[in-house]
């Protein structure tokens, strides 16, 4: 038994043992191993590096173009600022003479209606555009558009009132022709319509008789033109001498203003053949006959 467990345990020999060549080349191999790795991890470590620095480089690089972007594009070279200059100043002329244009319309408009003296003096100024900086052109030509807005519309204001007087003019030339008309064919009428006219009074008041003798001496008129000249100025003054009117008529004719009368003599507020012969006067201008002017006032209520 002692025998056969010799014989099944291993011996070692010297044929079993690496030889210490062996041995040397194993760590020699282990050895360059060692280093290759670190030099593959150092070079790793180095190309890692070498990107980080060169996309720092490319960051940087960006920066500064975008840097040169932005001030190029905030400051205009020589040729953009004179190219910018020319444009500014057409810009002015351009504006100064729409501006000028449209005032000198207005100034004509103007004539004869309302002062344009202010825009005047702005277009004078503005007129000397080309010697100026394009910002006071500017600034003018607002100063005159404003003035030209201003005139313009008195100049409207004034047209308006204007239209309206000669609207109001030509009605009451129209009334007037119409009621000329009828007083003609009045006094052209038949003996019957001719005879529903006042007749002369038979007791005239010492005004009413001192009418009468006016009446024939400076117009040849007769009792038939009498009647209807006393009817008339009953219903405007009663024959009184001091009749007066909150209108500011007066007199016997009642006349309108009364200082009218004063054309036939300075003692017009009291003499009432001074009243009367104004009153004879004004009839035979407007009204033709004393009892035209009769006719018209039964058509409108005046004469």
């Amino acid at each position: 038994m002692q025998n056969q467990n010799r014989e099944n345990t291993p011996t070692t020999t010297s044929e079993q043992l690496p030889s210490r060549a062996e041995r040397r080349r194993a760590r020699g191999h282990r050895t360059r191993y060692f280093l290759a790795a670190g030099a593959v991890v150092a070079v790793g470590a180095m190309v890692g590096t070498g990107f980080a620095v060169q996309s720092a480089f490319a960051a940087q690089s960006d920066r500064v173009a975008e840097t040169s972007a932005l001030a190029e594009a905030a400051n205009l070279d020589v040729e953009q600022l004179s190219a910018h200059g020319g444009i500014l100043s057409a810009r002015a002329v351009k504006t100064a003479q729409d501006t000028l244009s449209v005032a000198h319309d207005t100034i004509a408009s103007a004539q004869g209606k309302v002062d344009a003296a202010a825009l005047s003096t702005s277009v004078a100024t503005l007129g000397q555009y080309e010697l100026l900086a394009p910002e006071r052109v500017f600034e003018l030509a607002a100063e005159t558009n404003a003035a030209s807005t201003a005139v313009a519309g008195q100049v409207a204001e004034f047209d308006r009132v204007a239209a309206e007087q000669a609207a109001a003019e030509a009605a009451a030339k129209a009334a007037a022709e119409a009621a000329a008309a009828e007083a003609a064919s009045s006094s052209g009428s038949s003996s019957s319509e001719s005879s529903s006219r006042p007749s002369a009074p038979a007791n005239p008041s010492e005004a009413q008789a001192i009418a009468r003798d006016i009446m024939a001496s400076e117009h040849g008129w007769g009792d038939d033109q009498f009647g209807c000249l006393v009817e008339l100025w009953n219903h405007e003054s009663g024959w009184r001498t001091n009749a007066a009117n909150p209108s500011g008529a007066y007199g016997i004719p009642q006349a309108l203003p009364g200082s009218k009368m004063a054309a036939f003599g300075a003692d017009w507020e009291t003499n009432p053949a001074t009243q009367i012969r104004w009153g004879l006067s004004y009839i035979s201008g407007r009204y033709g006959t004393p009892c035209g002017a009769w006719d018209s006032f039964n058509a409108k209520g005046w004469y």
